[in-house]
């Protein structure tokens, strides 16, 4: 292929919005058009990003949908949750492929996403028309789609970690207890007290027990795999933990029959054969520290034979499989791109 794509990432001052555009700038298939962001607006990349200096050479523009659509032939939407449903909806409008990074549309009940964000939802009759974009489980639909929602950075860790047992209808669905730990780059860049390094440093806390908005991703993503709307309740336990970025997702459940280990590994290497971004461990627990700054998640599957119990445990990255990453990998899908273009450099390790 050798057309070039004029791509605008809005959001562009955030960790997920930088990540953009640090993935972007090294695609072979895209060429920067447009960075946004509000309170950095006039600045170049380089002032508020020193690690960008020389990979491009841009000044953030406050945000203007309409002009934004015009110069680009796809736009990435990294904006806090409640912010893109005006400019998805003008993007839309104009007929350019849009994957949205918030959760503005990844929800396909208004009355979950009104209850979830206590905000309405101005262009309802997009939320038909988004396709949830997670490739693995989405992959032709993504493809065909002009709008997609990227999937939050816990729920493609939960959701991949128990799709193989879902897709064969093995779980008894009100067993399912999912406990996470994400970095602090999770919760973003504003600066907020419980982030402080004083306080987040030498700690591990549970946060929004029961009450976190990625919940509702989960439950729905799950209950497609089974065919029942709302067949799937979880109980969503999410942890800060004190490193930069990462997440690693543990989650235990109970089968309708038993299985033995080695069925259940079978059963997950069936179905993520053929995956890029699925790695499959056996004789290493996933662990944040093996996918930094990479699109892939880590899995495992043990069974826990003496109490019943099957626990998977999955590892992202949360600002790339989790937020960046995952959106350039749909929107190469929706460009016609191969998948895996600009997402294939191992984590950088120790």
């Amino acid at each position: 292929m050798n057309k070039k794509f004029r791509v605008a990432i809005a959001g562009a001052s955030g960790y997920a919005g930088a990540e953009l555009v640090r993935l972007a700038a090294a695609h072979p298939y895209f060429t920067i058009a447009a960075v946004t962001s509000e309170k950095s607006a006039g600045q170049p990349i380089a002032s508020v990003f020193p690690s960008l200096k020389g990979m491009i050479e841009h000044r953030f523009e406050a945000l203007a949908p309409d002009a934004l659509a015009e110069r680009a032939d796809a736009v990435f939407l990294a904006l806090p949750h409640t912010k893109s449903q005006d400019p998805v909806a003008v993007c839309v409008k104009a007929n350019k492929p849009v994957v949205d990074l918030s959760a503005d549309y990844r929800l396909k009940q208004v009355a979950a996403y009104e209850k979830w964000y206590q905000t309405s939802h101005a262009h309802p009759h997009l939320l038909q028309e988004a396709v949830y974009g997670l490739p693995e489980l989405h992959r032709n639909a993504i493809a065909k789609s002009r709008l997609v929602a990227s999937p939050g950075c816990y729920p493609t860790a939960a959701i991949l970690q128990l799709a193989p047992l879902f897709s064969r209808g093995l779980v008894q669905p009100e067993t399912i207890v999912i406990d996470a730990k994400s970095g602090v780059s999770g919760a973003g860049r504003s600066p907020a007290l419980a982030y402080h390094f004083p306080e987040a440093h030498e700690s591990l806390e549970p946060y929004k027990i029961g009450q976190h908005r990625h919940t509702p991703e989960i439950e729905q993503e799950l209950s497609g795999l089974i065919g029942k709307l709302d067949a799937v309740t979880v109980t969503f336990t999410p942890h800060l933990v004190p490193m930069n970025r990462g997440i690693l997702s543990t989650a235990y459940c109970k089968l309708v029959r038993t299985m033995p280990l080695p069925d259940l590994r079978d059963l997950y290497r069936e179905f993520y054969k053929g995956e890029r971004f699925v790695r499959l461990h056996e004789d290493v627990v996933p662990n944040p520290r093996y996918i930094k700054g990479t699109n892939y998640c880590d899995v495992g599957v043990y069974a826990d034979s003496r109490a019943g119990w099957v626990v998977t445990v999955a590892a992202v990255d949360n600002l790339v499989k989790g937020a960046a990453g995952q959106a350039i990998q749909a929107m190469n899908l929706m460009l016609g791109i191969a998948e895996e273009t600009g997402l294939t450099a191992p984590a950088s390790y120790p």
